[in-house]
């Protein structure tokens, strides 16, 4: 057996004492009926970030996806490996989520790299991150001599972006037309807790309303 670390032995052990012993039943009966999601939460693989925690979810209720920035791809019909895409289709169209919910959040270290060029061109994160270089270099009216600002509206761009590559697949767009299923993004701010819907207004502001 593999050296586990001792943290996550613990972790596992208060798990099985505590949170499972008191939704036992719960658990039983998901295992036994299945899994019907009311969300499917896309979120930043961010370590502080814990969307079931922020929404007060438990076992089934949401089904997550989580990747650097919490990025949607376009709409891509090819032979590659598509992972946040085929959660999307199996969220939508076998589980039948009634939500969709794109969760990005302040002091993405993804988001940032697209300013800092902090990653190589030849990593992984730098060509995940090209949808959102690709929409920066589209808005000449971007605002960078504040990085702080920059970076904070570059968060709710990706989030917006994401939205829009989300209706790029036709069994989303279907459903959101039909009224059966609603899409909406949040920024969470690590630092306050607070949680905002990000709305496009104009070509370029991206106002957020800050929930509860």
């Amino acid at each position: 057996m593999s050296k586990i670390d001792e943290r996550l032995i613990k972790g596992y052990q208060n798990f099985r004492d505590t949170v499972f012993e008191s939704d036992r039943a719960l658990y039983e009966e998901l295992a036994t009926s299945g899994q019907r999601p009311h969300t499917l939460m896309i979120a930043c693989s961010d370590s502080r970030v814990l969307p079931q925690q922020i929404l007060s979810a438990g076992p089934g209720d949401l089904f997550v996806v989580r990747n650097v920035a919490a990025m949607v791809p376009p709409y891509e019909k090819d032979s590659g490996y598509h992972g946040t895409s085929a959660a999307i289709e199996f969220a939508v169209t076998v589980l039948e989520v009634d939500n969709i919910v794109v969760m990005g959040h302040a002091g993405c270290g993804g988001v940032a790299s697209v300013i800092d060029h902090s990653m190589p061109t030849d990593s992984f994160v730098h060509n995940w991150m090209r949808p959102l270089r690709e929409w920066l270099r589209t808005h000449e009216d971007f605002d960078e001599r504040n990085e702080t600002e920059s970076k904070r509206m570059l968060e709710r761009a990706a989030v917006h972006l994401s939205l829009q590559n989300l209706k790029s697949f036709p069994f989303v767009r279907e459903r959101v037309d039909a009224g059966t299923l609603s899409v909406v993004g949040f920024i969470f701010d690590i630092h306050n807790g607070d949680l905002s819907e990000v709305r496009a207004k104009q070509k370029i502001t991206l106002d957020v309303e800050t929930i509860g």
